[in-house]
């Protein structure tokens, strides 16, 4: 499972998390979010966030 960062406020998404307040179950990859996902931290969308390494 990978990580990614959101370059704006640092908040991170770990698939094996998910984001349970905004209704992603753990084990959903990044790429699978769909466009209409945003960062719980800041509210921006996905293409802010890079995976962290």
């Amino acid at each position: 499972m990978k990580k990614y960062e959101c370059k704006a406020c640092g908040w991170i998404y770990d698939e094996s998390i998910g984001d349970p307040d905004g209704g992603i179950p753990p084990g959903t990859p990044f790429d699978k979010l769909g466009s209409t996902w945003v960062c719980p931290g800041c509210g921006l969308g996905v293409e802010y966030f890079e995976e962290v390494k």
